[in-house]
């Protein structure tokens, strides 16, 4: 570990850029980058990160995919017709609150306040908790899936057992593919919410305190 240079971790990096991309070569650094600030701040093994002196390749261009208002439509019409009892219910949420899958999956009954019309998401993705608010449509049919609510769990969106949320990525791509849509999967229904909420006059702190990201580069995109 003493003998890591910034040179030796140059030339390591050139030879790795051989059939990988830059986000593969970025998120080796980001591993080795965690492992030498633990030898430096920790364990005192090396005075600094040699990391720190090499210059990363740049981040690749991210792909950025919303609906159009026609292929909303479409998606939601082969969500209703879906076999999965709560597809329907799941993509509207996400549209609606902007939330991940799995942050939506994951849900249990008491995070879910019909009096205050919001969602508590106590675990997410960058570890902070979050609120979403739901309103209109999407509260009227949170409301009337639990009136229907499963009394051998607690989740909101449980699988056949109750132990587990249901899995819903065959039904979706299905959805996707009978609405006729290409290039598209379910993380792009957040940057859909995040289209929505800036065409109607929401500013970009709004916009990433709902959506929960920690900068707003992210929100820019």
């Amino acid at each position: 570990m003493s003998e890591l240079t910034p040179d030796s971790i140059s030339v390591k990096i050139a030879t790795l850029s051989e059939g990988r991309g830059n986000a593969t070569i970025r998120r080796y650094l980001a591993v080795l980058g965690h492992a030498l600030n633990v030898a430096v701040k920790q364990w005192q093994w090396l005075y600094e990160n040699p990391l720190r002196r090499v210059t990363k390749p740049p981040e690749p261009r991210r792909r950025v995919r919303f609906l159009s208002d026609d292929e909303r439509e479409r998606l939601l019409q082969a969500c209703r017709e879906s076999r999965s009892p709560y597809l329907y219910a799941v993509v509207v949420l996400a549209l609606s609150t902007g939330a991940r899958k799995m942050e939506l999956l994951g849900l249990v009954w008491c995070q879910v306040d019909f009096i205050r019309g919001a969602i508590h998401l106590e675990e997410t993705k960058n570890g902070e908790r979050r609120v979403l608010p739901i309103t209109g449509y999407a509260l009227d049919l949170m409301q009337q899936h639990a009136s229907g609510r499963r009394v051998d769990t607690n989740l909101v969106f449980p699988g056949r057992t109750g132990l587990k949320p249901i899995y819903i990525r065959d039904a979706f791509e299905a959805a996707v593919q009978r609405a006729g849509i290409s290039d598209f999967c379910f993380h792009d229904l957040r940057h859909s919410t995040a289209s929505y909420l800036a065409m109607s006059g929401c500013s970009l702190d709004e916009i990433a305190e709902i959506l929960g990201h920690k900068t707003l580069e992210v929100t820019r995109r």
